[in-house]
Protein backbone atom coordinates (compact mmCIF):
# COMPACT_ATOMS: atom_id res chain seq x y z
CA UNK A 1 0.00 0.00 0.00
CA UNK A 2 3.04 2.19 0.63
CA UNK A 3 4.71 1.95 -2.24
CA UNK A 4 1.43 1.88 -4.79
CA UNK A 5 0.92 5.55 -2.21
CA UNK A 6 4.44 6.13 -3.23
CA UNK A 7 4.07 5.85 -6.87
CA UNK A 8 1.00 7.60 -7.01
CA UNK A 9 3.35 10.89 -5.54
CA UNK A 10 5.89 9.98 -7.92
CA UNK A 11 3.32 10.50 -10.40
CA UNK A 12 1.91 13.56 -9.91
CA UNK A 13 5.34 15.52 -9.48
CA UNK A 14 6.09 14.55 -12.94
CA UNK A 15 3.13 15.15 -14.27
CA UNK A 16 3.01 18.76 -12.31
CA UNK A 17 6.65 19.31 -14.09
CA UNK A 18 5.67 18.62 -16.99
CA UNK A 19 7.81 20.80 -19.77
CA UNK A 20 7.63 21.26 -23.68
CA UNK A 21 10.59 21.97 -25.69
CA UNK A 22 10.57 24.86 -28.26
CA UNK A 23 12.40 25.04 -31.40
CA UNK A 24 14.86 27.46 -30.20
CA UNK A 25 15.50 24.82 -26.83
CA UNK A 26 13.86 26.69 -24.87
CA UNK A 27 11.29 24.81 -22.04
CA UNK A 28 7.91 26.65 -21.97
CA UNK A 29 6.04 24.99 -19.37
CA UNK A 30 2.43 23.80 -20.59
CA UNK A 31 0.90 22.73 -16.84
CA UNK A 32 -1.53 24.62 -15.94
CA UNK A 33 0.20 25.97 -12.27
CA UNK A 34 2.33 27.69 -14.48
CA UNK A 35 -1.10 29.55 -16.51
CA UNK A 36 0.43 27.32 -20.28
CA UNK A 37 -1.98 25.37 -21.38
CA UNK A 38 -2.52 23.83 -24.76
CA UNK A 39 -5.43 25.17 -27.84
CA UNK A 40 -4.84 22.36 -30.01
CA UNK A 41 -4.88 18.64 -28.81
CA UNK A 42 -3.03 17.50 -32.18
CA UNK A 43 -5.99 15.20 -32.97
CA UNK A 44 -9.29 17.70 -33.67
CA UNK A 45 -10.30 20.80 -34.52
CA UNK A 46 -11.72 21.02 -30.95
CA UNK A 47 -11.78 24.43 -29.63
CA UNK A 48 -11.58 25.89 -33.26
CA UNK A 49 -13.85 26.78 -35.68
CA UNK A 50 -14.38 28.58 -39.24
CA UNK A 51 -14.58 32.68 -39.45
CA UNK A 52 -18.29 33.70 -39.07
CA UNK A 53 -19.54 29.69 -38.50
CA UNK A 54 -18.51 29.60 -42.69
CA UNK A 55 -17.78 26.15 -44.15
CA UNK A 56 -14.40 24.59 -43.55
CA UNK A 57 -13.60 24.10 -47.24
CA UNK A 58 -9.00 24.20 -46.13
CA UNK A 59 -8.50 22.70 -42.77
CA UNK A 60 -8.01 19.48 -41.31
CA UNK A 61 -5.54 17.57 -38.39
CA UNK A 62 -2.57 15.35 -40.43
CA UNK A 63 -0.01 13.96 -38.88
CA UNK A 64 -0.49 16.29 -35.61
CA UNK A 65 -0.80 19.62 -37.20
CA UNK A 66 -3.25 21.91 -38.01
CA UNK A 67 -3.05 21.54 -42.29
CA UNK A 68 -4.30 24.66 -44.26
CA UNK A 69 -5.11 22.56 -48.06
CA UNK A 70 -3.97 24.90 -51.13
CA UNK A 71 -6.58 26.51 -53.42
CA UNK A 72 -6.28 28.00 -57.22
CA UNK A 73 -7.20 31.39 -57.89
CA UNK A 74 -10.69 30.80 -59.15
CA UNK A 75 -11.30 28.86 -55.90
CA UNK A 76 -10.62 32.10 -53.92
CA UNK A 77 -14.16 31.92 -52.19
CA UNK A 78 -13.31 28.62 -50.79
CA UNK A 79 -11.16 30.16 -48.26
CA UNK A 80 -11.89 29.58 -44.98
CA UNK A 81 -9.76 31.45 -41.70
CA UNK A 82 -9.78 28.88 -38.89
CA UNK A 83 -10.35 30.67 -35.25
CA UNK A 84 -10.18 29.96 -31.55
CA UNK A 85 -14.06 29.39 -30.05
CA UNK A 86 -12.85 31.49 -26.86
CA UNK A 87 -11.72 35.45 -26.74
CA UNK A 88 -8.82 36.42 -25.63
CA UNK A 89 -7.62 40.09 -24.38
CA UNK A 90 -3.94 39.85 -22.91
CA UNK A 91 -1.70 36.94 -23.49
CA UNK A 92 1.38 35.32 -24.53
CA UNK A 93 0.30 33.29 -27.45
CA UNK A 94 3.40 30.90 -29.01
CA UNK A 95 3.21 28.73 -32.32
CA UNK A 96 4.75 26.77 -34.47
CA UNK A 97 5.02 27.08 -38.43
CA UNK A 98 5.77 25.75 -41.58
CA UNK A 99 4.82 26.54 -45.25
CA UNK A 100 5.40 25.74 -48.56
CA UNK A 101 6.67 26.78 -51.52
CA UNK A 102 5.06 30.27 -52.54
CA UNK A 103 2.74 30.02 -49.82
CA UNK A 104 1.32 33.17 -47.54
CA UNK A 105 -0.46 32.96 -44.24
CA UNK A 106 -0.34 34.83 -40.66
CA UNK A 107 -1.84 34.68 -37.28
CA UNK A 108 -4.53 37.47 -36.38
CA UNK A 109 -5.44 38.18 -32.97
CA UNK A 110 -8.46 39.88 -31.13
CA UNK A 111 -10.25 39.37 -34.10
CA UNK A 112 -14.18 40.19 -34.45
CA UNK A 113 -16.78 38.59 -36.25
CA UNK A 114 -18.10 42.29 -36.75
CA UNK A 115 -16.96 42.59 -40.14
CA UNK A 116 -16.70 39.92 -43.25
CA UNK A 117 -13.26 38.90 -42.84
CA UNK A 118 -10.63 38.41 -40.05
CA UNK A 119 -8.00 41.19 -40.76
CA UNK A 120 -10.50 43.72 -41.07
CA UNK A 121 -10.39 43.99 -37.25
CA UNK A 122 -7.35 41.62 -36.14
CA UNK A 123 -3.65 42.73 -36.13
CA UNK A 124 -1.74 40.47 -38.07
CA UNK A 125 1.51 37.94 -37.50
CA UNK A 126 2.88 37.94 -40.89
CA UNK A 127 3.42 34.27 -42.50
CA UNK A 128 4.95 34.20 -45.72
CA UNK A 129 7.78 32.97 -47.90
CA UNK A 130 10.18 36.05 -47.66
CA UNK A 131 11.87 34.85 -51.15
CA UNK A 132 9.75 32.89 -52.97
CA UNK A 133 6.17 34.28 -53.04
CA UNK A 134 5.32 35.78 -56.52
CA UNK A 135 5.67 39.67 -57.06
CA UNK A 136 7.32 42.49 -54.88
CA UNK A 137 7.00 42.30 -51.07
CA UNK A 138 7.16 45.37 -48.96
CA UNK A 139 9.74 44.59 -46.16
CA UNK A 140 6.40 44.98 -43.21
CA UNK A 141 4.80 42.58 -45.17
CA UNK A 142 7.31 39.52 -44.70
CA UNK A 143 7.31 36.57 -42.22
CA UNK A 144 7.01 38.11 -38.67
CA UNK A 145 5.93 42.08 -39.28
CA UNK A 146 3.12 43.34 -37.98
CA UNK A 147 1.24 43.19 -41.85
CA UNK A 148 1.36 45.99 -43.28
CA UNK A 149 2.61 48.49 -40.11
CA UNK A 150 5.46 47.43 -38.48
CA UNK A 151 9.36 45.58 -40.16
CA UNK A 152 10.38 41.97 -38.42
CA UNK A 153 14.02 43.39 -37.38
CA UNK A 154 17.29 41.62 -36.73
CA UNK A 155 15.25 38.29 -37.61
CA UNK A 156 16.41 34.94 -38.01
CA UNK A 157 14.10 32.42 -40.35
CA UNK A 158 14.44 28.73 -41.20
CA UNK A 159 13.83 28.33 -45.04
CA UNK A 160 10.91 27.06 -46.34
CA UNK A 161 9.66 23.57 -45.35
CA UNK A 162 11.52 23.23 -41.63
CA UNK A 163 9.03 24.64 -38.24
CA UNK A 164 9.79 28.20 -37.12
CA UNK A 165 8.25 29.33 -33.39
CA UNK A 166 6.69 32.34 -33.79
CA UNK A 167 4.94 34.22 -30.47
CA UNK A 168 2.56 37.04 -29.83
CA UNK A 169 2.62 39.05 -26.61
CA UNK A 170 -0.37 41.27 -26.30
CA UNK A 171 -0.35 43.31 -22.91
CA UNK A 172 -3.09 46.22 -22.99
CA UNK A 173 -1.54 48.17 -25.94
CA UNK A 174 1.43 46.66 -25.94
CA UNK A 175 2.22 44.32 -28.94
CA UNK A 176 5.25 42.24 -29.66
CA UNK A 177 6.15 39.64 -32.16
CA UNK A 178 8.98 37.10 -31.57
CA UNK A 179 10.46 34.84 -34.18
CA UNK A 180 12.51 31.58 -33.24
CA UNK A 181 13.00 33.23 -29.52
CA UNK A 182 14.15 36.68 -30.59
CA UNK A 183 11.98 39.49 -30.12
CA UNK A 184 11.74 41.31 -33.73
CA UNK A 185 8.77 43.28 -33.67
CA UNK A 186 7.32 45.96 -30.75
CA UNK A 187 4.71 48.54 -30.76
CA UNK A 188 2.12 50.52 -28.79
CA UNK A 189 -1.35 50.18 -30.50
CA UNK A 190 -2.66 53.96 -30.92
CA UNK A 191 0.32 55.83 -29.94
CA UNK A 192 1.26 58.70 -32.40
CA UNK A 193 3.80 56.44 -34.27
CA UNK A 194 0.94 53.70 -35.04
CA UNK A 195 -2.01 56.13 -35.70
CA UNK A 196 0.56 57.66 -38.46
CA UNK A 197 1.69 54.58 -39.79
CA UNK A 198 -2.32 53.46 -40.23
CA UNK A 199 -3.13 56.35 -41.51
CA UNK A 200 -0.90 55.85 -44.38
CA UNK A 201 -1.35 52.32 -44.91
CA UNK A 202 -4.32 50.16 -46.25
CA UNK A 203 -5.63 50.05 -42.62
CA UNK A 204 -7.16 53.70 -43.43
CA UNK A 205 -9.64 51.85 -44.80
CA UNK A 206 -10.29 49.58 -42.28
CA UNK A 207 -12.05 51.12 -38.99
CA UNK A 208 -12.08 48.31 -37.25
CA UNK A 209 -8.96 48.03 -37.80
CA UNK A 210 -7.34 47.36 -34.36
CA UNK A 211 -10.10 48.41 -32.08
CA UNK A 212 -11.01 45.55 -30.35
CA UNK A 213 -9.72 45.05 -26.73
CA UNK A 214 -10.44 41.21 -26.60
CA UNK A 215 -11.17 38.54 -29.34
CA UNK A 216 -10.33 35.53 -31.39
CA UNK A 217 -7.09 34.15 -32.54
CA UNK A 218 -7.36 33.29 -35.86
CA UNK A 219 -4.88 31.30 -38.25
CA UNK A 220 -5.28 32.60 -42.20
CA UNK A 221 -6.28 30.82 -44.75
CA UNK A 222 -4.74 32.49 -48.15
CA UNK A 223 -5.59 29.58 -50.13
CA UNK A 224 -2.15 28.36 -49.80
CA UNK A 225 -0.66 25.69 -47.87
CA UNK A 226 0.72 26.66 -44.05
CA UNK A 227 1.12 23.86 -41.18
CA UNK A 228 0.39 24.99 -37.78
CA UNK A 229 1.69 22.88 -34.54
CA UNK A 230 2.25 23.30 -30.61
CA UNK A 231 -0.33 26.07 -30.83
CA UNK A 232 -0.19 27.27 -26.22
CA UNK A 233 -1.14 30.62 -24.75
CA UNK A 234 -1.16 31.96 -21.29
CA UNK A 235 -3.52 34.41 -20.22
CA UNK A 236 -1.81 37.80 -18.70
CA UNK A 237 -3.51 39.50 -15.88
Amino acid sequence: MKISMLLIMVGLVACQSEKREDLTGNETATNSSDGWRSLFDGTSLNGWRIFKNKANNSWEVSDGTLHCKPFSDTEVNHRSDLITEEQFENFEFVFEFKIAAQSNSGVMFRVSEDYDVAYATGPEYQIIDDDGYPGQLAEENKTAGNYAMHVAENKTLKPVGEWNEGKIIANGNLIEHWLNGNKVVAYELYSEDWITRRDSSKWKDFPGYATVKKGHIALQDHGNEVWFRNIVIKVLD
